[in-house]
């Protein structure tokens, strides 16, 4: 499980660095709308999300959590192949564009927002397994926010490793202007390798069974929307990504527009304090999860109203300290005492990730409208803002599922 969790922050992270090489790759075009463009490649990844959420979780109630995971990597491998088919449809035919009015794109771009969609879908998949395992087996010592704290510092692990992945080993350190789709091919080939063994390694494993987690096909005598907590936190969870990816993913083009150089440092120190937070996250054996997600989000709060006011992207990477607890803590507080209602829970708590298509999409194209990235932290700071309220007043438990 915790490795899994790995492959699906590092395959998360990756997708949304292809933004700014792929910008300049693919977009030459697209005219104005280039940072719009560009921030589709994480709309497409995170469009999986509500769509195949309810699927996978669909999946975990007929047919038990490792067939699951079999299928979620099954489509995986499938998304890795048609990111591979966008660069060879490229490098072979160059000059196959769609045409938008006076803007042009390339085709290669198109089945390259197909890979990410579907890679992102396989994700969905697998987080529809992870997070409701490790909160519910049982763990002598642990509780269900630190078992998530230790899956996520894996998936720290994936996130901090991917940026440097993409443009020290993808793009070989090369200037943006000097990328080729190209280059894409042999990683994407290698990964699809690695993700086929882990299939077969996983289809050999024997993986228990958490019976009370999951409702087969009995009909629930309530809609998992009936839960307040839940709804609610399905809202947090909306924001929370979309924050975490607007500052993960965008950055880098931030950066770019400041004339930073080396923008995937940016996005390194971020994921890495991520890493960094989560680690030590799973060390709090003792601490509510309530109490951990007040503390985050308020520090997360104070940190970005100020890199609005200094137009500092640093402070901006700084962030990913606070934000590295709260996945775990929104997770727990939504899911708490839902009993056989859980695994119908994590499917509909995947459609809040959708949040994480909507806000960079949206963030993209006031970034083009104003001319400039400053203002648009503005966005991320309201969320900020609402990951508190709900950590303070919504996550009370009104009725359970028991």
């Amino acid at each position: 499980m915790v490795f899994l969790f790995f492959i699906v922050g590092f395959l998360t992270t990756a997708n949304t660095q292809f933004q700014a090489p792929l910008k300049s790759v693919f977009l030459g075009g697209a005219g104005r709308l280039k940072n719009t463009f560009a921030t589709l490649i994480t709309f497409s990844w995170f469009l999986a999300y509500p769509i195949s959420g309810p699927i996978g979780s669909r999946w975990v109630n007929r047919r038990g959590y490792k067939v699951t995971l079999l299928r979620g990597l099954l489509v995986m491998f499938i998304g890795l192949g048609l990111t591979f088919l966008s660069s060879w449809e490229t490098v072979r035919y160059p000059d196959s564009c769609l045409h938008l009015g006076d803007l042009s794109v390339n085709w290669g771009f198109i089945i390259f927002l197909a890979g990410s969609f579907v890679t992102g879908a396989s994700a969905t998949i697998l987080q529809v397994v992870l997070n409701p395992y490790l909160s519910a087996c049982n763990v002598r010592g642990t509780q269900p926010i630190q078992r998530l704290a230790i899956g996520g510092t894996s998936n720290s692990i994936g996130t901090t490793i991917a940026p440097y992945f993409i443009s020290g080993i993808v793009f070989g350190g090369l200037a943006l202007e000097d990328v080729s789709v190209a280059q894409i091919r042999l990683p994407y080939l290698v990964m699809m390798l690695v993700i086929a063994v882990v299939l077969g390694c996983l289809a050999a494993f024997r993986l228990p069974d958490i019976e009370e987690t999951r409702s087969r096909d009995e009909k629930l005598e309530k809609s998992v929307w009936s839960f307040r907590h839940l709804t609610l936190g399905v809202m947090a969870i909306f924001i929370y990504v979309g924050c975490e990816v607007c500052i993960g993913g965008n950055i880098n083009l931030y950066a770019i527009d400041k004339g930073i150089g080396d923008p995937a440092l940016l996005a390194t120190v971020y994921w890495g304090l991520m890493l960094v937070g989560r680690a030590f996250s799973s060390t709090l054996s003792k601490v509510p999860a309530k109490t951990q997600l007040t503390v985050t989000t308020t520090g997360a709060t104070v940190m970005v109203a100020l890199a609005v006011i200094l137009d500092s992207p640093w402070l901006l990477a700084f962030t990913g300290l606070f934000h590295s607890i709260m996945w775990g803590a929104i997770f727990t507080l939504s899911t708490a005492h839902l009993g056989r209602y859980t695994s119908a829970a994590s499917g509909v708590f995947m459609i809040g990730v959708f949040g994480g298509a909507v806000m960079p999409l949206l963030q993209g194209g006031a970034a083009d409208a104003a001319g400039s990235w400053r203002l648009t932290w503005l966005l991320i700071l309201a969320g900020e803002v609402l990951m508190l309220l709900y950590a303070r007043y919504g996550s009370k438990v009104i009725q359970r599922g028991d």
